[in-house]
């Protein structure tokens, strides 16, 4: 990855660092809101650099990062983590969601094969629904 390591565009930077899939996907996080830089809610012409830290809640948990470097080239998982430091804290809270959602019960999977509904079934869901409604 080239290292520019001169001021670039968060919602490039936030790209380039695999944050989001897209760049019109980091434009519109930044600019709804979903991003700060220093502690300032940020618009996506935003320069960042290293050395600054963002805030981002591109999920149900809040990630803060430190930049510690910018490249304009979005490249391999392996080389994008090297563009930014998660916080102790950020990581702390990210451990303790996945935590909680592998020790939540799975939702429970529709019997049946998965195939389109046949008549006979349709009929059977309709005879169902006429018995609940009391007719």
């Amino acid at each position: 990855m080239t290292s520019v390591s001169e001021p670039l565009r968060v919602d490039k930077w936030l790209w380039a660092a695999r944050f989001t899939k897209t760049r019109a996907l980091a434009a519109e996080a930044v600019g709804g809101g979903r991003v700060t830089v220093n502690g300032v809610k940020a618009k996506p012409a935003k320069m960042v650099k290293p050395g600054d830290e963002l805030a981002l809640s591109l999920g149900p948990v809040k990630v803060e990062v430190i930049v510690r470097d910018t490249s304009g080239r979005r490249g391999p998982a392996k080389e994008a983590v090297l563009l930014y430091d998660e916080t102790p804290e950020s990581l702390a809270r990210r451990e303790a969601y996945a935590a909680q959602r592998r020790s939540e019960p799975r939702p429970v999977v529709r019997e049946g094969s998965g195939a389109r509904p046949t008549k006979r079934d349709r009929r059977r869901y309709e005879a169902e629904r006429q018995e609940r409604r009391g007719a």
